[in-house]
């Protein structure tokens, strides 16, 4: 009973002291949320009064912002005023400049009308004048018709007849007349550039013939070379294609061909094998070969040291080939790689003497002759010089080069001042004395077709070549020639020898008249 009692008792005792706990938590929580309320209606009203400070600096800061760009688009109009303002002014400037040329116009115009009326005046008076003068010179026609009893046309076909001949003569002297003041103009400066040229370029005379001589030490290698019942020499030949010539002559073996080629390989070959000492067929085939292998090469170093040595660039192989070639060619006796070395250097400086590309005249000099060097794909019977510029144009060469290799003989015609130059070089380097050996039947036959030339013209009596063909003297009967028709004859003369024939060089023509003054005293 006890223990239930106290159980009551301290159930009663834990419900006050909960109850009472309660009470005092709910009040706690009562002063808590007054507090809370307290801050909270600060806190508002710190905020009411942080946005109202807010909204006085934004609207500050807008009001400046405005009146910045408010200031800046015054002064873009501003600015703009301005321009407008001296575009009116220019405007303005110009209308009256323009109303000042319209009044000049204007003016101008008026003294133009005044001007035609007075022209149209003047003409109309001139047509009168020139109808009147008309019907005076008909009027004096046919006075003059009435007194001479011949009609107009028959007077000027008498008078035409009767000048005919006077008039011819006159324009013979005149044409002669004014060829002899432009060459007295231009004789001097050409004779300066040719000299300077010729004696600024000095090369040796070379004469190439078509036979070598192969000197031997003793002999008895004459025997060896024939080999036994001539195998040796019939291999030897039958290989380079050259005659091989074994007489008489002390020390000597003669080689004959007109290839220079073929004799240079048939010289070295027929040293080597001497040399060698071992002379028979087989070896005689293979010792050819080689050479004609060393020959090649030798032909092509020879091309390339010739184009550095003159300074000509970029030329294709085949033609630094055919250059090389030139050495074992020759033309009339003088060796063609010296006569083209020697024409380019006198292009090149007559070149520049004349203010001309002499790189451009160097190369055209060098390739002139070209077409002289063999082909051994085609024989083509064609002129070397044509022939030359269609190899120069096949292998890419300029068309002032072509045209000049191709005119160096007046085959084609000269399109660019670099042919006439070459054509006057390769003149110089073949006409010199000593260059060329001539055939004695040409030149003689040249000689007599001179003479025949003059010959062909009425009134002459006799005529001689002379100066090795460089003048032509002409002798005329006094009775049929007269001193005007002297004259007229040398002009026709060298112009007849000019387009009939081909020569190096100029031919001097020189007409002679004899006047005799003969009486008989009795």
């Amino acid at each position: 009973m006890d223990n239930t009692m106290i159980i009551i008792a301290a159930l009663v005792g834990l419900a006050l002291g909960f109850a009472i706990a309660k009470f005092l938590e709910k009040g706690k929580a009562s002063k808590t949320i007054a507090n809370a309320k307290k801050d909270a209606s600060r806190l508002l009203k710190e905020a009411k009064l942080e946005g109202e400070t807010l909204k006085k600096d934004k609207i500050l800061q807008a009001k400046e912002k405005f009146l910045e760009l408010k200031a800046e688009h015054e002064k873009v109009i501003i600015n703009k005023d301005k321009k407008i303002n001296e575009a009116e002014k220019r405007t303005r400037d110009k209308e009256s400049q323009i109303s000042n040329e319209l009044a000049k116009n204007k003016k101008l115009n008026s003294q133009l009308e005044g001007k035609l009326n007075d022209i149209e005046h003047k003409k109309e008076f001139y047509e009168r004048k020139q109808s009147e003068l008309e019907k005076l010179h008909k009027n004096q026609v046919q006075q003059l018709e009435v007194i001479s009893g011949l009609s107009a046309d028959e007077a000027k076909d008498q008078l035409i007849e009767s000048l005919h001949e006077t008039a011819k003569t006159d324009a013979m002297g005149y044409v002669q007349a004014t060829m002899e003041e432009a060459k007295l103009t231009a004789q001097q400066e050409a004779r300066k550039i040719v000299i300077n040229t010729i004696q600024r370029i000095g090369t040796e005379e070379a004469v190439e013939n078509c036979v070598s001589v192969f000197n031997i030490e003793s002999d008895d290698i004459k025997g060896r070379v024939i080999g036994r019942e001539g195998r040796n020499i019939r291999a030897l030949e039958s290989a380079t294609g050259v005659e091989i010539i074994v007489d008489d002559t002390p020390e000597a073996i003669i080689l004959s061909c007109f290839d220079s080629v073929r004799r240079e390989v048939a010289r070295l070959s027929l040293h080597k094998l001497v040399t060698d000492g071992r002379i028979h067929p087989a070896r005689i085939e293979e010792i050819v070969k080689k050479t004609e292998k060393q020959i090649e090469g030798e032909i092509v170093e020879i091309g390339k040291r010739t184009v550095i040595d003159l300074g000509i660039h970029g030329l294709h192989p085949e033609l630094i080939k055919a250059v090389g070639r030139m050495k074992y060619r020759s033309s009339y006796g003088q060796n063609l790689l010296q006569h083209s070395r020697e024409v380019a250097k006198l292009c090149g400086v007559m070149a520049s003497e004349l203010g001309l590309n002499p790189k451009l005249a160097k190369r055209a000099g060098l390739l002139h002759d070209i077409g002289k060097v063999p082909n051994t794909e085609t024989e083509i019977e064609t002129p070397h010089a044509i022939l030359g510029m269609q190899w120069a144009e096949k292998y890419g060469e300029k068309k002032e080069v072509c045209n000049a290799i191709g005119a160096h003989h007046d085959e084609v015609e000269m399109k660019t001042l670099i042919s006439p130059i070459v054509q006057v070089c390769d003149a110089i380097s073949g006409a010199r004395p000593g260059a060329r050996r001539q055939v004695l039947d040409s030149y003689i036959q040249r000689l007599k077709d001179l003479e025949e030339i003059a010959f062909g013209f009425g009134g002459v009596q006799k005529a001689y070549a002379i100066q090795a063909g460089r003048e032509l003297r002409v002798i005329v009967e006094s009775e049929k020639v007269s001193d005007d028709k002297a004259a007229e004859l040398s002009f026709e003369i060298s112009q007849k020898i000019q387009t009939d024939m081909t020569y190096p060089g100029q031919v001097k023509v020189t007409v002679i008249r004899e006047t005799r003054a003969v009486n008989v005293a009795k």
